[in-house]
């Protein structure tokens, strides 16, 4: 098995956005909505106004050139081709760090944290936090291969993003995630592969074997939380891990179903006040939601639903750990829940504001979080 690391240049063909435009051209549109809000899904002009950007106002050629400054590479692992960027800091002393994205995000969700974790004294910060920065695609999402046999659930996932850094020539590193990025990191830190020194998370989903009969109130938070997701917001979450191939059809062959499905979630997760747009720019979610649309992702990303839902579970880790929890995230798990399964947590911090996005949508405080969990281990 070649262990090679190539160079990857994005290049989308000008005939793939042509096809684009004419899909949005020729979208058939349902009626709106008979509610005055966000309750029967993305209002009708709400999504148009997206649509019409990306239609009119949306320049490809942008992101494509970012993504490509940052430095883009694949290796192939298990039989996949994984594709990442790798940022080497200009502090050759600088601790590497593995960021993983979930669903429905992607590396977007990082670029506004690149430059400034990996070269903190361009950006006014200190050279001792400085990260090597390792930001793979999962497999299935963004411009990874996508598997064409199941059994690639987050520990297998996991088990590559292990060799990635072993090829890449990493003894001691260390790891972050949110959503399927915290499973993956997760998993990664039972597995505890040679190397990984600690592990950090701005989403964890835990609920204890046993609850309080009497709850307090950061417990019954935390409950309501679960209850609240379970019954109201977790309907897309059943039918990816239950049909990722049907809900894949309008997926990869509608552009406004794949915006929709996104968008909605960039709202309803973020910390916006019911505004995403105050909180993201068009621009950086149509970013985004190309990277689900170029690839055509729909079915693949969703496939790791149906291969993984059960692992969002409590799991002993007993490497150093962190916490950092924004309000507005879909879970937020009282410390002594955590103890119970982490015997070793270094940082636990409850922030004023942010999300699900925590790095997209507050790269300072994100950025804050994650040199201080790390500081003590370098």
């Amino acid at each position: 098995m070649s262990e090679a690391i190539r160079p990857f240049t994005l290049a989308i063909c000008e005939d793939v956005l042509d096809d684009l435009r004419g899909r949005i051209d020729r979208t058939r549109w349902p009626e709106r909505e008979t509610v005055h809000d966000w309750s029967q899904g993305v209002p009708t002009d709400r999504l148009r106004a997206l649509i019409d950007h990306w239609r009119h106002g949306y320049d490809w050629r942008r992101c494509e050139a970012m993504l490509n400054g940052f430095g883009q590479y694949k290796t192939r692992i298990d039989g996949l081709d994984i594709h990442f960027l790798h940022i080497r800091s200009p502090n050759p002393d600088a601790m590497p760090l593995l960021l993983t994205h979930g669903w429905p995000g992607s590396v977007i969700e990082f670029h506004k944290v690149i430059g400034p974790l990996s070269d903190p004294v361009a950006h006014g910060g200190d050279p001792a936090d400085a990260f090597h920065l390792i930001v793979p695609s999962l497999p299935g999402y963004g411009f990874s291969d996508k598997p064409a046999e199941s059994g690639w659930g987050v520990e297998r996932i996991a088990r590559a993003w292990a060799e990635l850094m072993r090829r890449l020539g990493y003894d001691r590193y260390v790891a972050q995630g949110g959503d399927w990025g915290s499973a993956v990191t997760v998993s990664l830190g039972v597995q505890a592969p040679p190397g990984l020194a600690g592990v950090h998370f701005n989403m964890l989903s835990i609920r204890p074997e046993q609850v309080s009969e009497h709850p307090d109130a950061q417990e019954q938070a935390a409950i309501d939380a679960i209850d609240y997701f379970g019954n109201v917001e977790s309907a897309y979450a059943r039918l990816q891990a239950t049909r990722p191939q049907t809900i894949g059809y309008a997926l990869v062959d509608s552009p406004v179903a794949q915006a929709a499905w996104i968008y909605e979630k960039l709202r309803g997760w973020s910390d916006c006040d019911g505004e995403p747009e105050t909180i993201f720019t068009r621009d950086e979610m149509l970013d985004n939601i190309m990277l689900y649309w170029l690839p055509g992702n729909g079915a693949s990303s969703a496939r790791l639903y149906w291969e993984s839902m059960g692992s969002f579970r409590p799991t002993r880790i007993h490497l150093p750990l962190g916490y950092s929890q924004f309000p507005r995230e879909i879970m937020v798990p009282p410390r002594h829940w955590a103890e119970q399964v982490f015997s070793n947590i270094i940082h636990w911090n409850t922030l004023e504001k942010g999300g699900h996005f925590a790095a997209f949508e507050q790269p300072d405080l994100f950025m804050g979080e994650v040199r201080d969990c790390f500081r003590t281990l370098r």
